[in-house]
C-alpha cells in the first residue's frame, strides 16, 4: 500500500509547493497539500500544528512533512497526532533532493522587460567610442542603446552614430530635451525617441520612431494620459513613462503613479527609468535593482531605462538583466524571488557559515599534520593544525602562535587566506580555503577566471567586461 503524505505549508509557499510536487510526478506515494493558515511557512511551530490539525485534515495520512524551518519537538508532535511528522528541506525547491531526485534548475533564459541602456555623454564621444560603449552594454544585456544628448551642446555626428549602431545590429533610442535633436534622430531612423509630451507629440506624425511619452507637467498623470490619448487619435504606437522620482523628491508618489497608470490601462506599454534611484542613492545598486524589478514585474512594466554614470553604479545594466530574469521566473512559478540566482547577493550570502564551531572543533581534533586549515563560523575565524585550534576575529591575533620557521612563501599564503577569511566573516560570505570569494555579478566570471589564471602562474587576454568599460 502506497504511503499517503500530507504536506503542510503557508499562504506564500502553497502555489510553489504544488508546482514543485507536480514537476516531480510521477510520485511513488499519494499526497495532499494543506495550507495551515500562516503567511510564512517558517513561522509554523509544533504547538500551532497541534492546534490546527484535526482528524478530518489528517485523515489516513501515514506521514506529515512540515517546512524545514518549522520549530519545535516533532517527535513529541508525532506521538500526539499519531502520525510520523518529518521536517522537510528549508526551501521548497529542494524537495526533489529530499526525495532523492535532482533539483529542477531555474530557467533564467526568459524575460519580458527591455533594457534601454543610455550613453549619457554621447555628444562628447566619437562614433567609434559610442559603438564600443554600446557593445559593452549589449554584452551586459541591453536590448536598446539610448543615445543621450546634452543640453545646448552640438551633436553633429548624431546621424552617423545612429547608422553605425544599426549596422552593429542594435536598436537605437535618442534622448533629448531639444525637439530638433529628436527630429534629426527620427529622420535618421532611430527606433525610439525620449521624450515627447502632449505639447510636442505631433513630431510622431513626421517620423516612424516610437515615442516615450512623459508628463508635460512634473508629476501630472493627467498630462501623460492626454498625451496617450492624442497618440491614439493619430493611430501611432507609444510607451508611457510617469517618471520615477528620487527619494525625498517624490519617490513614493511616483510609484503610486505607476500603479495608478497600470490600474487604469491594463495593457499600456510602460517604461520606468531606474537611474533616479540607482544613481542618486548611496547604496549598493544590486539591492535597489532587485527591489525595483520586483515592482516592475508586479506592474508588468516592459521597458526600463538604465544608466551607469556614478562609479558605484558600474554594474547597473548587468544587475538589471539579472533582476528581470529572476523576477520573471519567480512570477511564473508564483514563488518568492529566492534560490533562482545568487548573482545579486554581492556583499552577503544567505548561507555564509556552513560549519558550526562544533563541526570545526571535531575536524581539528582529527588533523595529524602541520598544515594549517582555515575556516569561519558565526563566532569568527578558526585556524588549526595538529598542534591545536585557534579562534579569533582578528587575523593578527594568530601571528604570535604561528610557527612559520622563516618560510616567507607560507607566511604570504596564510596572510592572503586570513585576509579573505576576515572579509568573508565580516560581511557574511562563504569562505573556502584556496578559493576566491564570490561576489555575484560585481565581478564578471571572466575576471574571476583571469585571477585564477594569475594565481596559477599563467596569463589570459580578455576584452571589455561588464562593469569595466
Amino acid at each position: 500500500m502506497a504511503d499517503k503524505v500530507l504536506f503542510l505549508t503557508g499562504k506564500l509557499a502553497e502555489v510553489s509547493l504544488r508546482r514543485v510536487l507536480a514537476d516531480m510526478a510521477p510520485l511513488d506515494f499519494e499526497h495532499r497539500v494543506h495550507q495551515i493558515g500562516v503567511s510564512v511557512a517558517a513561522l509554523m511551530t509544533d504547538k500551532m500544528i497541534a492546534r490546527r490539525l484535526t482528524a478530518e485534515i489528517i485523515q489516513d495520512s501515514t506521514q506529515i512533512i512540515v517546512p524545514g524551518r518549522c520549530r519545535g519537538d516533532l517527535e513529541a508532535l508525532s506521538a500526539q497526532l499519531g502520525v510520523d511528522v518529518v521536517r522537510g528541506p528549508e526551501e521548497v525547491k529542494d524537495l526533489p533532493l529530499f526525495f532523492g531526485r535532482e533539483r529542477k534548475q531555474p530557467d533564467l533564459s526568459r524575460y519580458d522587460v527591455n533594457i534601454f541602456a543610455e550613453i549619457v555623454d554621447a555628444p562628447e564621444r566619437s562614433v567609434e567610442s559610442i559603438v564600443e560603449r554600446a557593445r559593452y552594454y549589449g554584452d551586459c544585456g541591453a536590448n536598446v542603446i539610448d543615445i543621450g544628448c546634452l543640453p545646448e551642446e552640438k551633436f553633429p555626428h548624431l546621424e552617423e552614430a545612429i547608422i553605425a549602431l544599426h549596422e552593429e545590429g542594435f536598436k537605437v533610442s535618442v534622448d533629448s530635451v531639444e525637439l530638433d535633436d529628436l527630429r534629426r534622430a527620427g529622420n535618421a531612423g532611430a527606433d525610439y525617441l525620449l521624450s515627447l509630451t502632449e505639447k510636442n507629440y505631433h513630431l510622431a506624425e513626421e517620423v516612424d520612431a516610437i515615442p516615450i511619452l512623459v508628463p508635460a507637467e512634473m508629476g501630472s498623470l493627467a498630462s501623460l494620459e492626454r498625451a496617450m490619448e492624442l497618440m491614439d487619435k493619430i493611430n501611432k504606437p507609444w510607451i508611457a513613462d510617469p517618471i520615477l522620482d528620487p527619494i525625498h523628491f517624490g519617490l513614493t508618489n511616483s510609484i503610486v503613479r505607476y500603479h495608478e497608470l497600470r490600474r487604469k490601462y491594463p495593457d499600456a506599454p510602460i517604461m520606468m527609468g531606474v537611474g533616479n534611484l540607482t544613481e542618486l542613492t548611496d547604496a549598493d545598486t544590486s539591492g535597489i535593482n532587485a527591489l525595483l524589478f520586483g515592482i516592475i514585474s508586479e506592474l508588468n512594466i516592459t521597458n526600463v531605462l538604465a544608466t551607469e554614470v556614478s562609479p558605484h553604479a558600474r554594474r547597473a545594466i548587468k544587475e538589471a538583466d539579472i533582476a528581470r530574469r529572476m523576477m520573471f521566473s519567480a512570477r511564473e512559478e508564483s514563488s518568492l524571488p529566492r534560490d533562482f540566482t545568487s548573482d545579486l547577493l554581492v556583499a552577503h550570502e544567505r548561507r555564509p557559515f556552513p560549519d558550526t564551531a562544533q563541526d570545526i572543533a571535531e575536524l581539528a581534533s582529527k588533523i595529524k599534520d602541520p598544515n594549517y586549515r582555515i575556516k569561519i563560523a558565526e563566532q569568527g575565524i578558526y585556524m588549526f593544525n595538529r598542534d591545536g585550534l585557534m579562534q579569533d576575529t582578528d587575523p593578527f591575533a594568530f601571528y604570535p602562535q604561528l610557527n612559520l620557521k622563516e618560510d616567507t612563501g607560507h607566511a604570504f599564503y596564510l596572510g592572503a587566506e586570513l585576509a579573505r577569511a576576515q572579509i568573508a566573516w565580516q560581511l557574511g560570505k562563504r569562505y573556502t580555503q584556496d578559493e576566491e570569494l564570490q561576489w555575484g555579478c560585481a565581478i564578471a566570471k571572466v575576471e574571476q577566471d583571469l585571477s585564477k589564471q594569475k594565481t596559477e602562474g599563467s596569463t589570459m587576454t580578455t576584452g571589455k567586461k561588464c562593469g569595466t568599460a
